[in-house]
């Protein structure tokens, strides 16, 4: 037999009030939640449906339409930049070659001047030893 009565669970003792060899017991409860809400019957309306799965096919194809149209753009955008690249890359290389050709017509003009600077040494000090000679033969 089991009595109904508040129990304090921090107290394991016999209760005076039970008979022998009953002890308090806690009674398992329920929470008490929410009911669940009955659905709402509502008539099925076919032709809204319908109306609703076109709307958003049609706007499906718009999505799918505008996403090609902007990978159609950022191809085009990719080919210009990438056009644009190799017509620097070959004006660098005709600009190049034209330095090269340049510089190496430079080179071959400092070789002749150096060669011409060479012979002009090379007659000064010729004519300065006539004319040296000739000054200390005066001299004497």
């Amino acid at each position: 037999m089991q009595l109904d009565l508040p129990v304090d669970s921090r107290v394991r003792t016999r209760c005076p009030r039970r008979p022998n060899g009953v002890r308090a017991t806690k009674v398992a409860r329920k929470p008490e939640g929410r009911k669940p809400k009955k659905n709402a019957s509502r008539p099925i309306d076919r032709a809204a449906e319908r109306k609703a799965a076109l709307a958003y096919e049609r706007e499906q194809k718009n999505r799918d339409r505008e996403r090609a149209r902007e990978e159609n753009a950022r191809q085009r955008q990719r080919e210009r930049r990438q056009q644009a690249v190799d017509k620097a890359q070959t004006a660098l290389g005709k600009a190049e070659g034209e330095h090269a050709r340049r510089a190496a017509a430079i080179q071959a003009e400092v070789k002749a001047l150096e060669k011409r600077s060479q012979a002009e040494d090379a007659r000064w000090d010729k004519k300065k030893k006539q004319l040296e000679a000739a000054l200390r033969r005066a001299r004497s």
